[in-house]
């Protein structure tokens, strides 16, 4: 991590829910303060399968990073929106595979920041580094040295949005931070993302939105068009975009009924 970002006052703002820490509580962490923990309840309380939804979320993230590592050699990764440590991580999956496999994240939540050394182990032969921007500024995060230092952009890489796009609500915006970012980096590279809708449930996922909404988080629902408008230009990869749990799940992800899974996810690569 850079010194600049070390010795940076980190306001954290405890007196304001933060997405990253209602997802940690609602996943059954720790790294929350009472503010989260009012919101989420408010919010549980009309969306009240958000938490399997956020698992089998997670669960989609890990299962798509093991794919692009030992299906397809990709041993380059940038996760933006990382959220709170929750092991395994992103770079976990990947360097069980390929153990010099390199990683950055990048967040803007102070409080990740904080955390953010649970997220720099790595493997001797690997390396993972942090960086604190913004995703609505691609260029900042394309132009960092630590980047430069950690990946090599004239070889694949897989870009990882996973559950952050929701918070981009203008669409125009979105497509020009996928843009930005997937025009630097070179052919055979992937991208991967999720998003929520409100396809499998639109009652409670409209009425959830809301919630968040009122707490001064507002979110944008995607249909499954939506969401394969923001591969454009790209091959979606099979299954295509779907519902997370659907995509090439394993037994537990058969479990969920889709009711419960109020996210799209999908994989594209960059020709």
């Amino acid at each position: 991590m850079a010194a600049e970002e070390q010795d940076r006052r980190i306001e954290l703002r405890t007196d304001v829910p933060h997405p990253a820490r209602i997802y940690d509580y609602l996943l059954g962490g720790k790294d929350n303060f009472p503010a989260d923990r009012e919101a989420s309840a408010g919010i549980a309380a009309v969306w009240p399968n958000l938490p399997r939804s956020m698992r089998a979320n997670r669960s989609f993230m890990q299962r798509v990073t093991h794919r692009l590592a030992a299906e397809h050699g990709i041993r380059q990764f940038l996760d933006i929106g990382t959220g709170l440590p929750t092991s395994p991580n992103l770079h976990e999956v990947a360097q069980s595979v390929h153990p010099d496999a390199r990683i950055v994240y990048v967040d803007n939540d102070p409080m990740v920041l904080v955390h953010a050394r649970a997220l720099l182990t790595s493997t001797p032969e690997g390396r993972t580094t942090y960086l604190d921007a913004d995703l609505r500024d691609p260029q900042q995060i394309l132009s960092s040295p630590e980047l430069h230092r950690t990946l090599d952009l004239s070889r694949p890489v897989a870009l990882s949005l996973i559950a952050v796009l929701q918070f981009v609500t203008d669409e125009d915006l979105a497509y020009s931070i996928i843009d930005g970012l997937m025009d630097a980096l070179p052919s055979g590279s992937f991208l991967a993302l999720s998003t929520v809708t409100a396809d499998s449930n639109r009652e409670e996922v409209e009425a959830g939105i809301a919630a968040y909404a009122a707490r001064g988080i507002p979110e944008r629902i995607r249909n499954r068009k939506d969401v394969e408008l923001l591969f454009r230009g790209m091959e979606i990869l099979d299954p295509g975009v779907v519902l997370v749990h659907r995509w090439h799940p394993d037994d537990k992800a058969r479990s969920y009924p889709d009711e419960h899974v109020h996210m799209y996810g999908g994989l594209a690569r960059k020709n």
